[in-house]
């Protein structure tokens, strides 16, 4: 009988050919509207043997999404070869397992399948982070976690943290690359200094248009040597094959892996970007029911809210009268007004305009409100950090149409396009 190391061994992109079907929102291909043999970092680097770790001691940065074409784990590939070393694993928000809810972590344990001792991650520094890949004896780190392709997830902030916190240790930093799940498109707000936190810790624009290997780079080039004492990492990306970079999820045949509990399908990818601006609403974002992010509403709304938004005619995009009831978050357990949003032209559709006229239009209710932030009173306003900048609120409040507040970025998303060309890698 085969032993479980050598079965775990077999789990790599070289015994698999075939494409897994991806669940999701159908027809968005993107350009061209077909599927293309899409090859993400991890594989790419397990069909060469994981060689470009052999002789280091190897931190895994990742969560459920660091899988392999197959589904196998990277860490139980790595693990299970006897030539690596690899010392640690570092869970982000949410843990390595994904069992956490927003804002939220998994606390250390000792991994039973690997036997490797996995850290809490989340919220650590680059200090807290020198201090995790130093107790786990690193001395290269690898991070293999797929993103949305929106500033204010959090898991590009971890990565920023521990590229600070490697480039210190003079450790190495392996960015295993995924494709961009919302596509190269940028747009949104800039975040600014005053208004940074965990969910916006530097000036990027909201809906960036890079996988976390380009923005790698980017960190690399452009922030870190501001950073503490100044300098570079020692930095490799592993990069996707057959990527088009204009493309949705749904055109890679990737087997979609859940990036945290509310983000299920890459029909909540397609949206968030936009409606994650309802976490900072008195509004529910639909955390709580099948469709979070897909779904929004309040007690207080009702059929009118998808009717004025339908009238219109946003590109790309339906809303469907809809109600639901939270079974946890904001009004949990009271039944909800307000729509499911359906994208009907991924190529037409941009989910932050689309976002904005709903806020516009959920603000002319009498009970809306501005969802407060109680632990810090200095910046109450949750929305200001989503967005970077009071700017949004202010001008929704002052009763600026959405296309006046959308205008008032123009010149951010073309300085932020400029700036992050050199560092793209997919063309």
């Amino acid at each position: 009988m085969p032993s479980r190391r050598s079965l775990l061994a077999g789990g790599t992109a070289a015994a698999f050919t075939a494409p897994l079907a991806l669940p999701g929102t159908a027809g968005a291909h993107g350009r061209g509207h077909h599927h293309r043999r899409v090859t993400p970092g991890a594989d790419v680097a397990a069909a060469d043997g994981w060689s470009l770790l052999r002789g280091r001691r190897v931190g895994v940065i990742s969560n459920p999404t660091g899988v392999l074409r197959d589904t196998t784990h990277i860490v139980d590939s790595l693990a299970a070869r006897d030539e690596l070393d690899i010392v640690g694993v570092f869970g982000p928000e949410h843990g390595f397992r994904g069992s956490a809810q927003a804002g939220e972590s998994e606390p250390q344990f000792e991994d039973p399948r690997t036997g490797l001792t996995v850290y809490d991650a989340y919220g650590a520094d680059a200090a807290k982070m020198r201090e995790l890949f130093t107790t786990a004896g690193a001395d290269t780190v690898v991070f293999d976690i797929q993103d949305v392709g929106v500033r204010f997830y959090t898991y590009i902030w971890t990565m920023y943290h521990a590229m600070v916190a490697a480039r210190d240790l003079g450790a190495r930093f392996v960015v295993l690359d995924r494709p961009n799940p919302i596509g190269r498109w940028a747009d949104g707000p800039l975040m600014t200094e005053e208004y940074t936190s965990g969910v916006g810790l530097k000036p990027i624009i909201q809906q960036h248009g890079m996988t976390v290997g380009e923005l790698a780079r980017y960190f690399d080039g452009e922030l870190l040597p501001a950073e503490g004492d100044g300098g570079r990492v020692d930095l490799e990306v592993v990069r996707v094959r057959g990527w088009e970079p204009y493309s949705t999820a749904a055109g890679s045949a990737l087997p979609w892996v859940p990036p945290s509990p509310n983000m299920p399908t890459p029909d909540t990818a397609a949206v968030y970007a936009g409606t994650g601006y309802f976490e900072g609403t008195n509004l529910s974002e639909g955390r709580g029911t099948t469709r979070p992010f897909e779904f929004v509403g309040a007690p207080y709304l009702d059929y009118r809210f998808s009717d004025r938004l339908n009238a219109r005619d946003l590109p790309g995009v339906r809303f469907r009268e809809g109600y639901f009831v939270p079974t946890f978050s904001k009004h949990r357990g009271d039944t909800c007004g307000g729509v499911q949003v359906f994208v009907t032209d991924p190529e037409r559709f941009r989910p932050i305009p689309t976002a904005v006229a709903m806020l516009v239009e959920a603000r002319r209710h009498p009970d809306f409100a501005w969802r407060a932030d109680s632990w810090d009173p200095e910046r109450p306003y949750w929305i200001d950090k989503l967005s970077g900048s009071p700017r949004l609120r202010h001008m929704i409040d002052e009763g600026a149409a959405p296309e006046e507040v959308t205008d008032a970025w123009r010149g951010e998303v073309r300085d932020f396009e400029r700036a992050r060309r050199r560092y793209l890698l997919y063309r």
